[in-house]
């Protein structure tokens, strides 16, 4: 409900470092977990097979407030922050039941390949946003939790 996406997850233990909390870099998958999983419910693929655009990041960031554990579970809430023309930005808040533990964004640009190689910047896609925006205002879905008992 509301103006974000909820993804719910499990760290897994081949995220987490020699102090057994999870790495770094693991939270700008999550944050892209997420998205894909906002365009999953939108009806959409960020990646079909027939796609002629693609959706580089141009920006990342990630704020750690508090660490996640193995075997924790969590929730990776999804905002659009921003659009252009060109882009859109996400907010990410990654959550531990109502422990914050960071906040994140990223931007992604429309692009199309150049026949040499070369990527090139695009127009969005007409309805893209209130398409992504509409799976937010419905009662989010919970995507299946990552449990490594499940594989």
């Amino acid at each position: 409900m509301g103006t974000e996406f909820r993804y719910h997850r499990r760290v897994q233990f081949a995220e987490t470092d020699m102090a057994g909390i999870v790495h770094f870099s693991s939270y700008f998958r999550y944050m892209e977990e997420a998205e894909h999983a906002l365009w999953r419910a939108a009806g959409l693929s960020i990646a079909p097979s027939e796609a002629t655009i693609g959706w580089p990041r141009v920006a990342a960031a990630f704020d750690y407030k508090r660490p996640l554990r193995f075997e924790e579970e969590f929730h990776v809430a999804v905002r659009i922050s921003g659009v252009s023309n060109r882009t859109v930005r996400y907010g990410f808040t990654v959550r531990r039941g109502e422990t914050v533990i960071g906040h994140g964004l990223l931007t992604t640009a429309c692009v199309t390949k150049r026949p040499e190689g070369g990527l090139q910047s695009v127009e969005l896609p007409e309805g893209l946003v209130e398409r992504l925006k509409g799976a937010m205002t419905e009662q989010a879905p919970i995507e299946a939790i990552v449990r490594p008992a499940d594989s």
